[in-house]
């Protein structure tokens, strides 16, 4: 029984080995070689992209021009939202000091293989020919993709510095399964409208991330804690991730919304809340400083979180002064988050977030997932005509009969499904995640790019008194010439 005690404490022990060299690799070839035999299968071009097909479509639909293919109606929606995924994304994770290769390097290591497996996943449930039992996929496809992998990314968000390569391929593989399964339970079985995906998105992938940080608690994190926050350049780059959000946000939310006036009333809807939502977040920054100094953490954060809180509520008639309050509510609520519930949720329940997307994601993905509950209960044949309420609700079919306040009964179901699954498949993916094959860093080598990158020499290397005579010379050539043009004068 000993040698057994001494076996599993070897397995289960907190002995970190980053060693990769095999796993990772593996991981890759094994996985996209699966993606060539799967797509050789199953997936082949829609009718708008295969060149037969849409010749045979034109002629059907009686359309004389190429332009009125799909791609050029969606395709400028595409590449923001592609660009939010591999950019702002990607560099909104690179504000730590010592972790920026990590950040933006596995955001697009995971991103690249989320996508190909998230056009299986979604076609199997949304665009599967029974007869002919292949998957079509068209530009909206990968719109819905880059979707699908925003989730996982969004989990990452909360594991930042403290996992491996290998172990966030795991977490995108069962994250974009997930995501598929909660999206057709929510879009499909529930028929909730979520263009922008305050409920399956956000709120699933921000919970997801929890719960799988939740299981992956360390306890002598602290020891890691030097590198844990900001320096001067990585705050600046992280900005800049921000900003891209920030601006693209509007075609996220509008992506795949109906053409014409719900596309339009997104962007609008969208574009102010965000703006309303800055303006908060600086003055409750301000407020808490005692000196009333502004944290960029929540300038770069917290700004965002009316863009999740609009996910749902954006394509509906919100009006513009309701899109405005929302933006307003969601700055305040957002940046206390930052403030208060993260450090209270890592002290009592041993949550280690790293981002905070319990405050960007999981809060404003929920509570956006209730306004579009409450919006559409309210929403009358008045407000939008019998014609609108149909196009807008898409209540066709077996949904022709439901009334509004079914409708918002279920959009606030749906809400709570996103919940669960983030909940209860974050827990059980986090499992996966501790047995002690992945090569996932120790508590004292945590949010380090050492543990996993070849770093360039830093210019710390260079002999101090080469450094100091450098820069003599050069404040001595700078004052000489100030003198000389004081002289000149």
């Amino acid at each position: 029984t000993k040698c057994i005690q001494i076996l599993a404490a070897n397995f289960f022990g907190p002995q970190k080995n980053t060693y990769i060299r095999v796993s990772l690799p593996a991981v890759c070839f094994v996985w996209q070689i699966a993606m060539v035999v799967l797509f050789g299968v199953f997936i082949r071009y829609d009718e708008e992209s295969d060149e037969k097909g849409w010749n045979e479509f034109k002629k059907s639909h009686n359309i004389t021009s190429n332009i009125e293919n799909d791609f050029y109606f969606r395709y400028p929606s595409f590449q923001d939202v592609h660009v939010m995924i591999f950019v702002g994304f990607g560099f909104l994770m690179t504000f730590l000091k010592r972790y920026s290769f990590g950040g933006v390097g596995f955001n697009f290591l995971i991103a690249a293989f989320g996508l190909q497996w998230a056009l299986l996943m979604q076609g199997w449930f949304h665009a599967l020919d029974p007869v002919t039992g292949k998957i079509t996929i068209g530009i909206e496809s990968l719109i819905n993709a880059d979707f699908c992998c925003a989730g996982s990314l969004i989990a990452y968000g909360a594991l930042l510095g403290k996992v491996s390569p290998v172990q966030l391929m795991v977490v995108t593989l069962f994250g974009v399964t997930l995501f598929a399964v909660e999206e057709y339970i929510i879009l499909d079985l529930f028929h909730c409208r979520d263009a922008g995906g305050a409920m399956v998105i956000h709120t699933f992938g921000g919970y997801y991330g929890l719960a799988i940080s939740w299981v992956l608690y360390r306890p002598n994190l602290n020891l890691s804690k030097r590198l844990n926050g900001s320096v001067y350049h990585s705050d600046l780059f992280a900005m800049i991730g921000a900003l891209f959000l920030w601006m693209f946000w509007p075609s996220f939310n509008s992506a795949i919304t109906n053409h014409g006036a719900g596309q339009h009333r997104t962007v609008i809807n969208t574009y102010l809340a965000l703006a309303s939502c800055v303006l908060t977040t600086f003055a409750i920054s301000s407020m808490s400083q005692k000196k009333g100094k502004l944290d960029m953490v929540h300038i770069q954060n917290a700004s965002l979180a009316a863009g999740v809180a609009m996910g749902t509520a954006a394509e509906l008639m919100i009006t513009p002064y309701g899109s405005i309050i929302v933006g307003f509510c969601c700055g305040i609520i957002s940046t206390f988050g930052y403030l208060y519930v993260t450090p209270f949720l890592e002290k009592k329940l041993k949550l280690q977030d790293t981002c905070g997307i319990h405050n960007l994601h999981a809060v404003p993905g929920m509570l956006g997932g209730f306004v579009g509950a409450i919006v559409a209960a309210t929403a009358t044949e008045e407000i939008y005509g019998k014609e609108g309420l149909i196009e807008t609700f898409d209540l066709t079919g077996k949904f022709e009969n439901r009334t509004m306040s079914t409708q918002g009964g279920y959009q606030a179901a749906g809400t709570c499904v996103a919940i669960a699954f983030g909940l209860v498949g974050g827990v059980c993916v986090g499992f996966i995640l501790r047995f002690p094959i992945w090569g996932d860093p120790a508590d004292d080598f945590c949010f380090d790019d050492e543990a996993y990158w070849e770093l360039p020499e830093d210019e710390e290397t260079i002999p101090p008194v080469l450094e100091y005579n450098n820069h003599m010379v050069n404040k001595h050539h700078d004052t000489h010439e100030s003198q000389f043009s004081l002289e000149e004068s």
